[in-house]
């Protein structure tokens, strides 16, 4: 069942997501060849703390971290690790704030330092095709034109989008309806109301867009062993148009 949010709600969700925001922008400046996603996943939760908040992913489930930590050929569920990066990686942190109730999700890949031109071209192409998802993101669209305008981008840059993990509703918990695939038909799909708040989170691969599951449990990485890419936003549906809750 899909739970419209009220104003108040929203509100609430655009605070933990400006924090949220804050958090990545940190983030940014730490990353560089010889960092650990440990260190970044303990940084990440000691800022939140200080700012009154919480990692909301730790625990979930038993997930035992605060970030999600994923790594090149890595999708998504990375667990952080004592593993240096280096240069010419790619590393995707993804998290869940809470402050004071209100939820906000976003990933973000990041360089470390100088990449290749395919991988270059994969970070610029994945986030373009978020934009482009965001952009149908408007009452009385439907949730299969977000997916179609993903997809059709991605595919005729000569990439693919990842099926297995999808962006979801979010609210008082992580994980609501409606599922916002990044593929898919316009016209198709659940249609978008004002006051709906979603994740939009497109992965996208180098190679297949099939994934394989580690042994961990979690951790998702691509069958072929090439690169992955995934930019995250939360955003409400409203009569002006999407409103981005973890714009940075």
């Amino acid at each position: 069942m899909i739970q419209l949010k009220s104003k108040r709600e929203i509100e609430l969700m655009h605070e933990a997501g400006r924090l949220l925001a804050e958090t990545h922008k940190e983030i940014a400046m730490m990353i560089r060849p010889g960092i650990t996603t440990l260190e970044i996943d303990t940084f990440v939760e000691k800022f939140l703390k200080s700012n009154g908040a919480t990692p909301e992913q730790k625990g979930y489930h038993g997930y035992p971290f605060a970030t999600c930590a994923s790594v090149n050929d890595e999708i998504c569920h990375g667990f952080p690790s004592k593993k240096e990066l280096k240069s010419g990686d790619i590393v995707t942190i993804d998290m869940v704030v809470n402050l004071n109730g209100g939820l906000a999700d976003s990933a973000w890949s990041y360089a470390v330092g100088e990449l290749d031109d395919e991988s270059s071209r994969l970070m610029h192409v994945t986030k373009t095709s978020l934009d482009k998802g965001i952009e149908q993101a408007i009452a009385g669209n439907r949730t299969g034109d977000i997916g179609h305008a993903i997809q059709s981008y991605v595919e005729g840059e000569g990439f693919s989008v990842v099926r297995d993990f999808t962006g979801h509703g979010i609210g008082k918990t992580m994980h609501e309806d409606p599922t916002i695939l990044h593929y898919g038909l316009p016209g198709k799909g659940t249609r978008l109301k004002e006051g709906m708040v979603i994740t939009i989170e497109p992965m996208v691969n180098a190679g297949k867009w099939q994934s394989k599951m580690d042994k961990n449990g979690w951790t998702a990485r691509t069958v072929d062993g090439k690169r992955c890419v995934q930019f995250e936003h939360t955003l409400a549906i409203t009569a002006d148009g999407p409103l981005i809750l973890t714009a940075h």
